[in-house]
């Protein structure tokens, strides 16, 4: 018998361990003492109490206040519980889905929406928008009242939802025919914590039990999956809450933007001015508000976002080593963006991202962007990140904003003071805050070369393999709808102000 000579080459290599850890900005003593209820057995170490600033001037409250709801137009209503689709709308026969309302309303109509829950045409679980209309939530069911806290208009799909509604916003846009139409969007509560899936609060794996106090796991970001028992949807789907795509004016205001898996708004101007402003986001993934501009005129599309509470955005995913995404607010391509007297606090990256830059030289030296007046607490890496070359990022924070060049105005930007921290986490879920204030998280991975599968591997000429084990102690939790209203007015003059009535 003929004899075969295998020859088996082993390539040692040494075990490598990396370890990455998290480190919270130190954001003040003051906010450790009010959101910690027991001491616990483990301190992290204790941060620096922040100096006293002085305070910058807001912009006048007045000038927060919501504009009027349009006047002309027709009138239409709707109420999910007491209006039929058979109905016409009228305030004494209201449609009963929003989806019916804004099919059959006529461009320029007024859409008032009773509270209840909408999920759309047969509880798909979204809303499309083709035509310029204002759609204004938080009116009691017989029309009498609004107030649009009390009277809650959502769109807050339940578990099932993923099946239907995953290529679409909770509110999808698509309006292309008039740069001088508006849509109006005001009082609306848009929210995925019933649909996401989340880690189970029966989880066995202490790393991603849930935090005392906090109502979920870990999120589980779309396309990737923890083996862990699990609560919410099957499975986590890559919608926005407001997307879309269009061309005129665009007002959103007075809503709440809560547990976002991908982008809390993200929609592209083709031309037009749009105003986000007096809304609360809370526990987003990815950013906050992301409007790019997709029109090759400078200075067409605009954009002011100001007034609003953004907290708790989150990254890609959970990996402590990847620094991708968890913005508060970028700065996109293509739009004239002013960013005034908003709070964004507690970003897993940075407040504010200004790092993407147009390929046409000639249309990027005419962008316009400005931060003014704008307050920042606990963000992660930074306050504002700009691109350094080589795809890597600087990390600035307030007080240098006044240097920054791509920044045509940058007046009053400030970490904010203790009296001001004291004052805004009596608004904040205490246990969530908490949670946050001490992530902690680590990274490493191993390889051995001795190991019976990369011997064989080995043998037969293949790869071989290592094993990386990631951690972190908070990701994307689920935020309570409840705790979200108490951040309209928590600072006067900065983020988002009572609502008037």
């Amino acid at each position: 018998m003929k004899k075969k000579l295998f020859l088996v080459l082993f390539v040692a290599m040494c075990v490598v361990t990396a370890q990455a850890q998290i480190d919270l900005k130190k954001v003040g003593g003051q906010i450790k003492k009010q959101t910690e209820q027991k001491t616990p057995e483990k301190k992290p170490a204790e941060p620096a109490k922040p100096q006293s600033q002085p305070t910058a001037s807001p912009t006048p409250a007045a000038d927060t206040k919501p504009a009027a709801i349009p006047e002309t137009g027709k009138d239409v209503y709707v109420s999910v519980n007491t209006g039929s689709n058979r109905n016409d709308g009228s305030k004494e026969k209201p449609y009963k889905d929003l989806q019916k309302a804004v099919d059959e309303s006529p461009e320029g109509a007024i859409i008032h929406v009773a509270q209840g829950n909408y999920l759309g045409k047969l509880d798909a679980g979204y809303i499309t928008i083709k035509k310029y209309v204002s759609i204004v939530g938080g009116y009691t069911d017989d029309f009498s009242q609004r107030d649009p806290l009390k009277y809650r208009t959502t769109i807050q799909p339940g578990p099932d939802a993923g099946g239907t509604n995953a290529n679409f916003g909770l509110f999808a846009i698509d309006v292309h025919s008039n740069i001088n139409g508006k849509i109006l969007i005001d009082g609306i509560i848009f929210d995925k914590g019933l649909m996401n899936r989340y880690v189970g609060l029966n989880a066995t794996d202490d790393r991603f039990k849930a935090p005392e106090g906090v109502q979920s796991g870990h999120l589980n970001p779309p396309g990737k999956q923890i083996g862990q028992p699990s609560m919410g949807g099957p499975s986590t789907v890559s919608n926005q809450l407001l997307h879309g795509y269009l061309k005129g004016n665009l007002i959103v205001r007075n809503c709440v933007f809560l547990n976002g898996s991908h982008f809390a708004i993200q929609i592209g101007n083709e031309g037009g001015h749009f105003e986000v402003y007096n809304n609360v986001f809370l526990s987003n993934r990815m950013a906050a508000c992301e409007i790019y501009g997709k029109t090759n005129k400078p200075g067409e599309a605009t954009l002011d976002f100001h007034h609003n509470t953004v907290l708790f955005t989150w990254r890609r995913d959970w990996v402590p080593g990847d620094k991708d995404m968890g913005y508060g607010f970028r700065y996109m391509t293509r739009i004239d963006a002013t960013v005034n007297n908003n709070i964004i606090g507690c970003s897993d990256f940075s407040a504010l991202d200004r790092t993407r830059i147009d390929s046409d030289k000639n249309i990027e030296a005419q962008r316009k962007t400005s931060a003014n007046n704008n307050l920042f607490f606990g963000n992660i890496e930074a306050d504002l990140t700009l691109p350094s070359g080589g795809g890597k990022f600087m990390r600035i924070f307030a007080k240098q904003f006044e240097d920054v060049d791509q920044l045509a105005e940058a007046d009053g930007n400030r970490e904010m003071s203790e009296a001001e921290i004291k004052t805004l986490t009596k608004a904040i879920d205490a246990a969530y805050l908490k949670a946050f204030l001490n992530i902690e998280g680590s990274t490493s991975s191993t390889y051995n070369p001795n190991s019976s599968e990369n011997l064989f591997r080995s043998a037969m000429g293949m790869n071989q393999r290592g094993t990386e084990t990631n951690y972190v102690s908070m990701y994307g939790n689920l935020y309570p709808m409840d705790k979200a209203f108490d951040l309209f007015g928590a600072l006067e003059g900065y983020g988002a102000q009572k609502i008037a009535q």
